[in-house]
């Protein structure tokens, strides 16, 4: 029994290393933008005149470092969205 278990997580992690790795040798040439730019474009292609009601008030110098910060805030919501799941976990078993 313990050898069919350790196969099957064998069997896991090759499936998930075929779904992280695979996708990047099926679009070996893609753009992978994000959802900002498009509708930038999509304003820009619908309205030519159109302009922003604001600047952004501190400018990424690349877009490596606008990815890391947005992949800090998420890591940051996910850490605290987790700590309060935990918590609220915690204190209802504390009370049964």
């Amino acid at each position: 029994m313990n050898s069919l278990k350790k196969s099957t997580k064998i069997i896991l992690v090759i499936i998930m290393l075929a779904l992280i790795i695979g996708p990047l040798y099926a679009v070996s040439n893609g753009e992978f933008g994000g959802s900002d730019d498009v509708a930038e474009g999509q304003i820009t292609e619908s309205n030519p005149d159109y302009e922003p009601w604001f600047e952004p008030l501190i400018e990424p110098k690349s877009g490596e470092i606008e990815s890391l910060l947005f992949a800090s805030q998420a890591a940051f919501g996910a850490i605290i969205i987790g700590y309060y799941l935990g918590y609220n976990k915690g204190k209802k078993n504390a009370s049964n």
